[in-house]
């Protein structure tokens, strides 16, 4: 009696038994980060060259082959004074980037921009105006990149302006965990606008502090005219809290404001040090503590000397090792990444 033989099924995957790369590349914004980042991983940023010619274009090239790997640049889309980068040079040099990579045949390209430029222009808010931080997303996706790792975004919109995946990272607990560990009594959160309230509504959370809010008008851009403070701050240690300070005069006029209501000492504290134009003067003359930042964006030579850096290349590490591995950003955060 003869028995029939029953052939397998054929597979519907096809094992090819190669392990992924992973490579991580610096532009020139914040080189110092992108060392941090790779010494977290283990490994070396990768060689590439990058100049800018007199006539001021940019030039990239590789130094080795990154065909098949991911690769990770980072770039946050800022000024670098020491490297002769402004914002433009810097998202120039980052799209440059990005479509080198994907001519070399990267398996994927992941733009970690932690200070995500042109982010505040976000809406119109006058006739005629462009929306910006969408005419960015748009440039980075049609450069090729497959994905964005940011923090700390200006306004919530901004991840739907984008068609490829966005993660979406939070200084917030780095920030929190640094005020818990000073130890301060009677303290108040002050949000410096109504939009930034409910960051101030989880920052105060974290630190079981009371909230308030000032009540601020733009009449012109980078001018700021704050009224009064709604709740009470008198006799407490306020901690100011935004997502950016940039020429701080927004921060220089709340910080009297405060202590005209009351308060015993200010503190400032904000993801991204953008510290344009005349900032530190304007910090220097206002009364406050200490100013709490992260290294997303390199400060200019001559800061106050109570600026306080913390350190965010843990957290992108972290992100970059489960954007590798496929596995949820989310969990990095518990899930509270959503700020918005």
């Amino acid at each position: 009696m003869s028995t029939v033989q029953t052939q397998p099924a054929p597979s519907t995957r096809l094992e090819l038994g190669y392990d992924k790369n992973l490579m991580l590349f610096s532009g020139r914004a914040n080189p110092d980060l992108a060392a941090k980042i790779a010494a977290k991983l283990g490994i070396t940023p990768g060689p590439v060259t990058l100049k800018t010619f007199t006539n001021g274009e940019v030039y990239c090239r590789y130094g080795e082959s990154v065909r098949g790997a991911d690769v990770f640049i980072v770039q946050p889309t800022c000024a670098n004074p020491a490297a002769g980068l402004t914002p433009n040079d810097a998202l120039m040099e980052l799209m440059l980037m990005i479509d080198a990579a994907v001519g070399a045949s990267a398996h994927r390209v992941i733009a970690v921009t932690p200070w995500f430029g042109y982010s505040r222009q976000d809406k119109k808010s006058a006739p005629r105006e462009p929306i910006s931080a969408r005419l960015v997303a748009r440039q980075l996706e049609r450069a090729g990149a497959d994905r964005v790792l940011t923090m700390d975004l200006h306004a919530g919109q901004i991840q739907g302006f984008f068609r490829k995946p966005v993660d979406h990272m939070t200084a917030l607990f780095i920030l929190t965990q640094y005020f818990r560990d000073l130890g301060l009594q009677d303290l108040v959160v002050v949000a410096p606008d109504a939009g930034r309230v409910k960051l101030n509504k989880k920052f105060a959370s974290k630190l079981g502090a009371d909230l308030a809010i000032l009540d601020k008008e733009r009449p012109a851009q980078q001018v700021a005219e704050i009224g009064y403070v709604i709740g009470d701050v008198k006799g407490k240690t306020a901690v100011i809290v935004d997502d950016i300070i940039d020429t701080a005069s927004t921060l220089k006029v709340a910080t009297q404001t405060v202590l005209d209501a009351g308060a015993r000492a200010v503190y400032a504290t904000a993801t991204h040090p953008v510290l344009s134009g005349n900032a530190f003067e304007n910090l220097e003359a206002a009364c406050i503590e200490q100013i709490v930042v992260t290294d997303t964006i390199p400060l200019r030579a001559g800061a106050p000397g109570n600026i306080k850096v913390l350190s965010c290349a843990d957290l992108l590490t972290d992100s970059i090792r489960s954007i590798f591995s496929d596995s949820s950003v989310s969990d990095v955060f518990g899930g509270e990444n959503q700020l918005f």
